[in-house]
């Protein structure tokens, strides 16, 4: 009987020690450590919420910039992150690939098959992934261009604008934040259309 009460509280102590101090100090470090305190960092545009900077989200269109794939649930659910699980030698997770790749070339049809960047239809870990590589922005520049009717140029140095470095130099790869390129982008497409109307009114 002393046994079976010493197990009790036992367990009862491991339950309150990890369901309970445990969370209190992984909610403590994200205050002290984490960035923004351990809260979303929201993006807002023209008084709204348009999103979460370190969340995905999906774009579609022609007129944005792509993100990753995602496996979260309906597309970015931080509710059910993850990825797979699937090697590269299942036939099925080939055929998803596959299929994302014709996808991809059917918008961007001045790339080849092997042009294709494998992080543009491979999804990440979390399935949350907000950022992709310069690389992946470059190729979309065209499709955008032509649907916005913008400058290649203008587009790019947009791109080079918000490149992140590697911590310190050393540490990760360059990423661009692919929320924050949409928003970029339609400032520039405002001050493209404000413009053009400038120079229509000046002739």
């Amino acid at each position: 009987m002393k046994t079976l009460l010493k197990s009790i509280k036992i367990t009862l102590a491991f339950c309150v020690l990890f369901s309970v101090c445990y969370i209190f100090v992984l909610w403590l470090f994200a205050r002290i450590a984490g960035p923004n305190g351990g809260e979303p960092e929201v993006v807002v545009q023209n008084g709204q919420i348009v999103g979460a900077s370190h969340i995905g989200q999906r774009f579609t269109k022609n007129t944005y910039f792509w993100g990753r794939p995602s496996l979260a649930g309906n597309g970015y659910d931080a509710s059910s992150s993850g990825g797979s699980n699937k090697g590269p030698t299942n036939s099925e997770y080939l055929a998803e690939v596959n299929a994302r790749i014709d996808t991809f070339l059917m918008h961007h049809p001045y790339l080849s098959r092997k042009e294709v960047p494998a992080e543009m239809v491979t999804a990440s870990a979390s399935g949350l992934d907000p950022d992709i590589t310069p690389a992946c922005a470059y190729v979309q520049i065209k499709r955008i261009a032509m649907a916005r009717s913008l400058k290649e140029s203008d587009m790019k140095d947009m791109v080079d604008l918000l490149i992140r470095k590697p911590l310190l130099g050393l540490w990760g790869t360059e990423t661009v934040n692919v929320l924050n390129l949409n928003i970029a982008l339609d400032q520039l497409s405002n001050k493209h259309s404000s413009q053009h109307i400038k120079d229509e009114q000046g002739r």
